[in-house]
């Protein structure tokens, strides 16, 4: 544990992305099997491990401690995972006189534990180990690191330690388990290549980047290709040897809560494209928005009912294999010509072909990208015609143009503090507008955001809820919000659906904090009914 807990404290307070990998490679390099396969199946979400509910560890720290103590604690650190690593009595851990247990150790007796021995395996195990160790075997047990590696992250650091190309260690991943021996045995020339058992593997798509000022200066119109940018889930149907899945964009099999997609693909190949929820283009059907797809998304089993209220389909984008037909090297134009091909053998309410948009300027696409003939389009995507399909976020071949966002003036109703490096900040904010009621206007929530200010505009954030508090529920303060006394924010997101889960009865797509409004009083905060009128 000595060595993961070293590189968790390190990652934490190191903010550069380099030196983020040259963290990971060198702990991959220096550590021993199985401790590094474990400890790469922390840092991906990979890792099966017996989680605990923060409940149960209040109880055992509050056996400990007196309450109020440890209230004090909490709200000062923001934290639970590093203030029960620093609370810990320290003299328990002095009188075991055991050694600190290797990381695997630790693994394997929290995947073999009974729920009956939980308790008491905790307690045994946060006495043996150091602040810094219960530190990191908190996070890890509660499934929350939030320390700013993600798993393409820890990827691209083991291809930096093993020299060996990224895209063939994204090849492996989903066929391969923690502790990951063979795959590091592979990285490191001892063993051959492993053997997945599915051939239907997930391969790294190709991302785009956003249109920035001054970015489609001195390009040709004509290199390039447009098409609509659809508002569901970016997804890849891989389908070999009579195996077929479904993955995100991340590589995460989602094929358990999508069988109506994969029973109607009978070709071969690896198609990228947009998951929907509705008809096609084929079936000219309309396609239905992103929070009826969310009905589908996250469930490991989806009843018949499920499968006939919300029928999903395939927007293909691109194609990647054509049977066994590598064509990632190709240009774009030979691609689209051999997706449209294949698109005609699949069944046609479970799949269609992504329309190009016929443009001669970027005026006149801007044009058209503002005032989209569909409401599920977020936008355009700009491909060059003559560009292979590669893996990551090449500068050039391919841009996202999004469409402007939405925006709303709200009012800050309630605020928690952040994790990492913002842990001593109340950054995590709930906004509200105004709605009318029997006793006159009141604000509801309308959403939540972590994101979009500044440094010095997250400082003052902080101020402001700290010396306007008027209410706590555990971590969470509610803030002063009056007609006359409140913080307002402009906040900008990319769409709204109706929602009964939240008492306003819509929710946003996407929230951030885009500006805040000195100069606005809570009165003149936006009114539910606005947000409706957007729906509608």
């Amino acid at each position: 544990m000595q060595a993961f807990a070293a590189l968790l404290d390190r990652l934490v307070l190191t903010p550069g992305r380099n030196d983020k990998l040259t963290l990971l490679s060198d702990y991959f390099a220096a550590t021993p099997d199985p401790d590094r396969g474990y400890a790469l199946g922390v840092l991906t979400g990979t890792l099966d491990l017996k989680s605990v509910k923060p409940a149960m560890l209040k109880e055992l720290v509050l056996e400990r401690m007196d309450p109020i103590l440890f209230g004090y604690s909490y709200d000062y650190i923001g934290d639970l995972a590093e203030t029960i690593a620093l609370v810990w009595d320290q003299e328990r851990r002095h009188q075991t006189h055991e050694t600190t247990p290797r990381l695997s150790a630790v693994v394997q007796t929290m995947q073999t534990l009974g729920k009956s021995a939980l308790r008491a395996e905790l307690v045994s195990l946060l006495n043996r180990l150091a602040p810094s160790e219960r530190f990191a075997f908190l996070k890890m047990v509660t499934g929350g690191l939030r320390i700013g590696v993600s798993a393409r992250l820890a990827k691209q650091a083991l291809a930096r330690f093993s020299e060996k190309p990224v895209e063939e260690i994204e090849s492996l991943w989903h066929g391969l388990k923690p502790p990951y021996e063979d795959l590091f045995a592979w990285l490191e020339n001892r063993s051959v290549k492993p053997v997945l058992s599915t051939p239907a593997i997930f391969h790294s798509v190709m991302l785009s980047n956003p249109v920035m000022e001054g970015d489609l200066d001195g390009l040709d119109p004509a290199d390039y290709a447009a098409e609509w940018k659809w508002d569901g889930i970016r997804v890849q149907l891989s389908s070999h040897s009579g195996v077929t899945r479904l993955y995100s964009r991340s590589g995460d099999d989602i094929s358990a809560a999508f069988p109506d997609i994969l029973s109607a693909c009978h070709v071969e190949g690896v198609i990228d494209g947009e998951l929907l929820v509705g008809g096609t283009l084929r079936s000219q059907s309309p396609t239905r928005s992103f929070s009826d797809l969310q009905q589908r998304l996250n469930r490991k089993t989806v009843t018949n009912k499920l499968l006939q209220d919300y029928p999903a389909f395939i927007r293909a984008y691109d194609l990647l294999f054509d049977g066994a037909d590598d064509i990632r090297s190709h240009p774009f134009h030979e691609r689209r010509h051999r997706l449209a091909r294949l698109i005609e053998q699949l069944p046609e309410d479970r799949f269609d072909l992504s329309p190009l948009v016929d443009f001669s300027s970027f005026d006149q696409l801007d044009h058209l990208r503002k005032t989209p003939p569909d409401p599920v389009i977020e936008g355009i995507m700009l491909k060059r015609r003559d560009s292979p399909y590669q893996a990551g976020r090449a500068k050039g071949p391919w841009f996202k143009w999004k469409k402007q966002p939405l925006t709303v003036d709200a009012v800050l109703l309630y605020a928690q503090r952040g994790h990492g490096k913002r842990s001593s900040f109340y950054s995590d904010f709930t906004f509200g507008v105004w709605m009318q009621t029997a006793n006159g206007e009141e604000l509801v929530p309308v959403g939540k955001a972590y994101f979009g200010f500044t440094d010095e505009e997250l400082k003052e954030l902080d101020s402001y809820v700290r010396n306007n508090t008027v209410d706590r529920y555990g971590p969470v303060r509610a803030i002063r919000a009056e007609p006359d006394h409140g913080f307002v924010v402009e906040v900008a997101f990319e769409g709204l659906n109706r929602s009964t889960r939240h008492k306003s009865g819509v929710a946003m797509r996407f929230p951030r904090i885009s500006r805040l409004r000195r100069d606005k009083q809570p009165s003149e905060a936006d009114r539910l009914d606005t947000l409706v009128r957007l729906i509608t």
